[in-house]
Parts: C-alpha cells; sequence; structure tokens
C-alpha cells in the first residue's frame, strides 16, 4: 500500500520504483542530506529542497510554487519540523499536477458510448511515438479490445515501417498508403475500417516536424476535419508523447504543440534511466493537461497508465 492508499498492482509499483530510481536518488538524496542535523525547516533547508527540484527538470516556475507553499505553511507553524517535510512536499508537489485517472480506475478502459474511441498522437521524431503507439495497442488488445491503427506520419518510411512491425507483433490491422502519401487519407481511411470492423479503438500516428509549425498547424486541422466525416466527434483524444530524459526541451515540445493543436493527454516516455522525471510535476503544472501515460522501461508492460500519487510515492520512496 503506498503512502497516499492507493489501488496499484506490486508489479506496477515495483516497475514505476525502478523507473523512477535515478530521480529519486538525485532528489530524495539532496533532501536528506539537507536535513542532517536539522529540527526545523529553515532557509537552508528549503534552499537544498529548490535545488533538488530544479536538477530534477520540475522548472522554476513550478519550484517557485512549490517552494512558495512550504514558505506559507512554515509561517503559520514556526516549528514545523523536518520530519513533516516530506509529508508536505507529497502533498504540494500532487495538489500541482493536473488529476488523470482517479486512482484505483481500470487500466487501459475507453469511454462507454465511443465506439470506436479514436486517438490521435501527435508529438516530434525520436520521442518514442510509435513504440508508445505499438504499446497502447497491445495494452489494449491484451484487454480484450479491438484496435486499429493509422500510419499517418507519412513523411518517414521508417515510422511507417515500424508501425506495420507493431501491428505484426500485436496482432491487430495498420492502414497504411506508404511513404508521401496524404495523411488525411490514411486518417479517413483507419477511421472507415474501425467503423467498418466495429473497433474499439482508432490510434493514428502523426508527423511531428516542429521546424514547419504552420503546416503541422495545418496538417493537423485537416486530419481532423476528414476524420469527422467519418465520425463527427472524431478525434475523442489527442496525446501528446514526449520525451522526459529531455527535461526541459520537452516542456518546449509541449508549448509548440499546444499551440498547434488541441492536446488533451499527455504520454511521457524514456522515465527510466533519467535523473530529469521531475519534468512531469512542471509539465502538468504548467499546462494544466492530465498526464495520461509514462514510460517507465522497455517492456510493453512499463507503458502505465499514469496515476499521481504512485508516481509521487515512488519519487519520495526511501529504501
Amino acid at each position: 500500500m503506498s503512502f497516499f492508499g492507493g489501488l496499484f498492482s506490486k508489479e506496477k509499483k515495483e516497475s514505476l520504483d525502478k523507473g523512477l530510481a535515478k530521480t529519486n536518488a538525485g532528489f530524495f538524496g539532496k533532501i536528506t542530506k539537507a536535513l542532517v542535523g536539522k529540527s526545523t525547516v529553515d532557509a537552508e533547508v528549503l534552499d537544498t529542497v529548490e535545488e533538488a527540484l530544479i536538477s530534477s527538470d520540475v522548472g522554476v516556475d513550478t519550484t517557485v510554487k512549490i517552494i512558495s507553499r512550504i514558505e506559507q505553511r512554515v509561517a503559520r507553524d514556526k516549528y514545523l519540523g523536518t520530519q513533516e517535510l516530506d509529508k508536505i512536499l507529497r502533498e504540494e508537489v500532487a495538489s500541482l499536477m493536473a488529476q488523470g485517472p482517479a486512482a484505483g480506475e481500470a487500466d487501459f478502459e475507453v469511454p462507454a458510448g465511443k465506439k470506436p474511441y479514436v486517438i490521435l498522437v501527435v508529438g516530434v521524431n525520436g520521442v518514442g511515438k510509435t513504440t508508445t503507439i505499438g504499446k497502447l495497442a497491445s495494452q489494449f488488445k491484451m484487454r480484450g479490445k479491438q484496435v486499429v491503427l493509422g500510419a499517418a506520419d507519412t513523411f518517414r518510411a521508417a515510422a511507417v515501417d515500424q508501425l506495420k512491425l507493431w501491428g505484426q507483433r500485436v496482432g491487430v490491422p495498420v492502414v497504411a498508403k506508404g511513404m508521401n502519401t496524404d495523411p488525411s487519407a490514411v486518417a479517413f481511411e483507419a477511421v472507415e475500417e474501425g467503423v467498418r470492423t466495429g473497433a474499439d479503438v482508432v490510434i493514428i500516428d502523426t508527423a511531428g516536424r516542429l521546424h514547419t509549425k504552420v503546416n503541422l498547424m495545418a496538417e493537423l486541422s485537416k486530419i481532423r476535419r476528414v476524420m469527422q466525416k467519418v465520425l463527427a466527434d472524431a478525434p475523442h483524444e489527442v496525446l501528446l508523447v514526449l520525451d522526459g530524459s529531455t527535461g526541459q526541451n520537452a516542456v518546449i515540445q509541449a508549448r509548440e504543440f499546444t499551440k498547434a493543436t488541441d492536446v488533451t493527454a499527455l504520454a511521457i516516455t524514456k522515465l527510466d534511466g533519467t535523473a530529469k522525471g521531475g519534468v512531469v510535476i512542471g509539465i502538468s503544472d504548467e499546462f494544466r493537461i492530465p498526464v495520461k501515460y509514462i514510460g517507465v522501461g522497455e517492456r510493453v508492460e512499463d507503458l502505465q497508465v499514469f496515476n499521481r500519487e504512485e508516481f509521487v510515492d515512488s519519487l519520495f520512496r526511501k529504501d
């Protein structure tokens, strides 16, 4: 059972703890050292907490908010003990993150009455976008859902081929028209195929070349319009995939994509092997878009539905 008492399987918790190990070591390690010989929270302790938050890529603005809230609590209670700092930090960090799926909510479910549930996936090349789509398809398939994939990142042959491979591996159909074809045509056919076959989920990959932002915006708008000819309320979700290991670069990408399209959910990948896992907190706070999925390892099951309470619990875990 976690600090927050949420429902979370032992296997998922172990995977999350392992994936956030480097962030935990850098963040919690610094704070632990700061508290040696201290009985109350003073300016020196707060300076160290601030440094730990920033070095974990929480971001300056979000860090300032957290420190300010702790200072307010210290002002109310002049003798706030260092043993209480851990609890206060957990509470404040969790409160700043946009709420995603509720604790204990079934994993990889889609809203009732949306069939097929259409997910448009956006993000720059190299963030793990296509791999995330493959893992999502696998997770949905394992739960008995019928999935159709659309290879609408037609500017890169590798992206189309990679999605086809995932389709073969998972056992789901992939609608593809090859490289340099119209992405909106692929999206149209993928949604059409989903409707025709009674699929539960349609997931569409898109190109992510940020250096042509105007073209990107126009292309995503066209894809949306064309899909709506088949399904009036598609897409039901616009999922932005970000590489957590890039820290503040992921924040910059989030800013650009939220300008280009109506992002409704985030997937943050590659949190394993980096000490920059705090970027999840900063991104969630700044954009108020819920983090829906996080990637904490190479395995399919290491793509998890994000649970903010368990994330904070792993971040502050004491060995």
